[in-house]
Parts: structure tokens; sequence; C-alpha cells
């Protein structure tokens, strides 16, 4: 066990709420803590923590454990985060900002259910919680994600960026349909005054229909078009003295891109590409050059292959972080889940098909087919790790059969509808198969990801690790592949594996904040609860613990 410790100790009782009056109940540590520990030091600026890596090597037929000593270093300074983002006035972008408004403000309306009040739900950071640890009785101890490390909070954000609509974020907040009407009116006054920077417009990129909305776009080449939005990023930053930018793409999904030798295989080709401008250098990679040459992380949360080579490889140059693709929020989310339990159970998935339709400005421009492929890609490679990682179901290079569909229909709006069938092989070739329907309020689900991905991202800026005994600190890799549980198609280092397992995507972020505080991993082998010497002890403490506090009361 470890012990808690609350930053006041006499507020410490406070933080704790108890959901059961027996031994292993649930317990939730609502407020700061700090850990107690030789292996966690805590200065003004920085957590400083030692930890062991613990890793397992097989050659052959032989199992070696490995044991890594590393030292990690958290900057506890967060500073003041702005965020910029391409597609300001669509759906997702003028529901992200509504809500961290909301939030601030502490907003309450009416609907037809009753009050609401503004939450960040459905959000891993804001609102999912962690298992710390267990008090000296056994119980569980869980506190919320936030909590574990210092982190932004999206009420503190500030935002802006581009649109290739002119429209300001109040109106285009009403034209989205996503928030109930009574909200829309409190939110109006603040929305009505932001408006979108001038966007980089590509048609032969997106589908013809996004034509119509394209008011607000930049001219010149394309090279003064990089250099616009390098000086839009300069200018943001200085007007609202902010400490770091981060631009995170949430506009129309691409086609995607050919990777030609000479035009963006490399960082230098890429350059040149820009400045004579060829035709295949897409409008998400020139915000992904500009975001990278400021030394902003860039995000990307649609499935084009904005990362061409030359991009990963001029983010490696500047050291600066870039992450994606693709939100994953309603059907790939749940698929990630439901094909990580069937084939760990020992269960054969051997035809997934899904469909979907939804009627918002994303589903008009996934009509046209070279956007859909572009989604269809990211779709359908969720399932791949999974199904490797058991050949005793799948021979080598055997997949399910596996079908996306997509259909705009107006009507639906933002409310998206996803039909999933699952047929399995099973016990002496049986089958089972499992049909879903699930609607998916679209936006509803993509801005908690749009947070997550910013406060994870910014977060990964302030840690650095190295080998006990080395000198120098290293950060993550370039390619951020810890925002992979956000992402359907996670971008992941050259030689690293692509993990979609939803669960084990979400261990990692957790067990990455537990090594900088110098904390094992939560194995959950609960031995404390299998052994009766163990049981007995917290038996004992739980009736110390009983008769003292009666003792106090009387």
């Amino acid at each position: 066990h470890f012990f808690l410790y609350g930053p006041i100790a006499r507020q410490r009782s406070s933080f704790f709420s108890f959901h059961h009056p027996k031994m292993s109940a649930f317990q939730n540590l609502d407020g700061d803590f700090i850990v107690e520990s030789d292996k966690c030091k805590y200065t003004d600026n920085e957590i400083l923590s030692d930890y062991t890596y613990e890793t397992t090597i097989v050659e052959g037929n032989t199992v070696k454990p490995v044991e890594t000593k590393m030292n990690f270093k958290t900057e506890r300074n967060v500073g003041k985060v702005g965020v910029m983002l391409i597609g300001l006035g669509g759906n997702n972008g003028c529901t992200c900002v509504a809500g961290s408004i909301a939030n601030k403000l502490g907003l309450t309306w009416e609907t037809k259910e009753g009050t609401k009040k503004a939450n960040y739900w459905g959000s891993l950071m804001m609102a999912s919680t962690v298992k710390l640890g267990n008090d000296v009785h056994g119980n569980s101890v869980y506190v919320p994600m936030k909590n574990m490390l210092p982190m932004v909070n999206p009420n503190d954000i500030v935002w802006g960026g581009w649109d290739i609509n002119s429209m300001n974020l109040g109106d285009a907040m009403k034209r989205s349909k996503v928030l109930d009407v009574d909200l829309q009116r409190k939110l109006y006054p603040h929305m009505e005054k932001i408006k979108p920077l001038p966007s980089v417009y590509f048609p032969d990129f997106i589908a013809a229909n996004q034509g119509e909305r394209a008011d607000n776009v930049l001219t010149g080449t394309k090279q003064e078009q990089m250099e616009q939005i390098r000086k839009d990023i300069r200018d943001f930053k200085a007007n609202n003295g902010l400490d770091k930018v981060i631009l995170l793409w949430t506009a129309n999904t691409e086609r995607f891109a050919s990777v030609e030798e000479g035009v963006n295989d490399t960082a230098d080709n890429l350059l040149a590409s820009i400045a004579r401008g060829e035709e295949e250098i897409s409008a998400s990679t020139i915000f992904a050059v500009a975001s990278i040459l400021e030394g902003s992380t860039f995000i990307n949360g649609s499935p084009q292959n904005t990362f061409v080579p030359g991009v990963v490889e001029l983010a490696k140059e500047k050291k600066c972080f870039i992450a994606g693709d693709d939100f994953k929020s309603g059907q790939t989310k749940m698929k990630s889940v439901l094909v990580d339990f069937l084939v760990s159970a020992g269960i054969k998935p051997v035809s997934i098909v899904s469909y979907n339709h939804l009627g918002n400005n994303d589903g008009k421009n996934l009509s046209a087919p070279s956007q859909f492929r572009s989604k269809e890609i990211s779709k359908s490679n969720v399932v791949d790790d999974m199904v490797a990682s058991n050949q005793i179901l799948f021979e080598e290079d055997e997949h399910p059969d596996h079908v996306v569909v997509i259909k705009y229909v107006p009507y639906v709006a933002d409310s998206k509808r996803a039909m999933d069938e699952y047929t399995s092989e099973i016990f002496m070739g049986g089958k089972n198969t499992i049909v879903m329907h699930n609607t998916c309020e679209d936006s509803l689900l993509a801005t908690p990801l749009i947070y997550d991905l910013v406060i994870l991202g910014e977060l990964c800026e302030r840690i650095t690790m190295k080998k006990a005994g080395e000198e120098k600190w290293e950060a993550f890799h370039p390619v951020l592949s810890l925002l992979s549980y956000m992402l359907k198609a996670p971008l992941v280092p050259s030689g690293a594996p692509v993990v979609n397992a939803l669960f084990v995507q979400r261990c990692a972020i957790v067990n990455v904040m537990r090594a900088c505080l110098g904390l094992a991993p939560d194995n959950h082998m609960t031995l404390e609860h299998r052994l009766e010497s163990t049981l007995d002890d917290m038996k004992k403490q739980a009736s110390i613990g009983h008769v003292a506090k009666k003792a106090r009361v009387n």
C-alpha cells in the first residue's frame, strides 16, 4: 500500500466520499494529493520521480524479464494555453468553444426533460477517474484523471482559429443545431464576438459541395498562404499573452494526397514544393507545416494523410509534436472495445459490417467518393492489431470481412445513426451474431475528444525522461502516439506497432502518469483480497478504525 496525503491535513477527511460501508468499498479522492515516497520529489517547478520500467523479452522459447531504471521530470507550471482550430465555424469547432464558455460560466438551461448544467462528460481527462491505490482497509481509492498531474483546464483555454466560412460563432452555433435552444440563447452574446480567420481553401481536396460555404479564404501562392498562417499563430500568441499554442484540424475530410518522390517525401522536398506551389500539397499539410515551423503541436482530427513523410521528417527535425488521425468517438470506439472483447474471449469474429448515415456538413462532404475513401480507410484498420494478437483463431494474414458504408441523410443532421453486425464463429462450428444500433450526437461525442487531445498533448510537452545515470533528458517522440485513445487511425513512430485496443490505450496514458509520480502500474492482481492472511489483517484494521471513530464521536 501507499498512503495518500492531502495538501492541508485538516482538509483531508473532506476529500473522501464513501459509497459502501463494508470493506473493499470504492472511495473517491476529490481533492489534490501528494505521494510520500523516496521515489517522488516535489520542487516549486517540477515533479521528479524514479521509476523501474519492467518489460519481458521473448527470444524463441526463452522468456527474460528486463528492468530499466528511469527518471521522469514533469514541469508543474501549465502556463497560459491557446488553441487554434482549423474548422472553427464547423459543428465541432463552435460546439467546442461553446462548451468551454458554458462550463467557465457555470451555465444552466431548460429542456423538456428539466434543467441541465454544463459539464465535461465524455472527456477522458475531465470526467473519468483512475484507481490510485487502496487505503489501509483495502478500499479502492479513485481520483479524477485531471488531478493526477498539473493539467490545463478547458475553462482557461483561449480559443481561436480559421474557417473557410466567415459566419461568426454565434450564428454558426445556430446553424449547427447541436445545442439546446435555451443554451444557445445564453451563449450567443459571447459567441457572436468570435469570427474565424480566413483559411486555406484548395477545392481539389474536398467535396465540390463545400464551395458554397467558402467565402473566407486566403489568396496568393501556397507559400504566401503558409506564411500568413504562421503570422496568424504568432499574432494570436502575442495578442493573448500565451505561453504556447496548439493547432487542431477539425475541418473537412480531404482526399488522400499522393506521396510522390521529390514532392512530399522529405522535409526539404516538401518545403520546396510549397514554395513552388505543387498541386499535391493539401491545405491540412500547409497548416501542419506552419504549425511545426512555429513550434506548435499539431493534431489531425480527420482521416486524410496530412502527415506525409515530409511532415513527419520536419517534425522530427524541429522536435515538435504531431498526432493523428481522425477522432474516435462513436461507432469505431465501440468496435475497438467489442472486437477486443471477442478476440480476448477466444471468439473469432469473421464478418463486421458497419453502416452509418448522418446529415451534418461532415456527412455532406463525405458523400463525395474521394473523401469517403479517406474515412473508409481509417475506420477499416481499427481491428488489425487485435486480430493479429491471436493466432489460435486467425492464421497469418487472415482477417475478418470488414465493410464500412456511410450515407448522407440531411434530415438527421448531427444525430448520426450507426448500425453494426458482428458475426463470429464459436465452439464446435457454432455461429454468434451481435447487432448494434448506436445513435450518436456526433459533435457532442467529438468535442470532448478535442479537449482530451489538447489537455494530453499539452501535458506531454512538459514531461521528459531519461535512463538512470544518463545526463540528457529526452521528450516523447515527435509522433505523439500516446494520444491514440482518442484517434481512429493512430499515427505511430516508424518501427512502432499500431495499437487500437481501447483499454490498452487508456492503460498507457494512466501508467505514464503514474510513472511521473514514481508509482508502479496498477496490475489488478489485488492479492490483498485473495489471501486469508491479508483479509484477516484488513478486517482487524477496519475493526480498530470503527472503534476509534466511535470513541471520537462519543
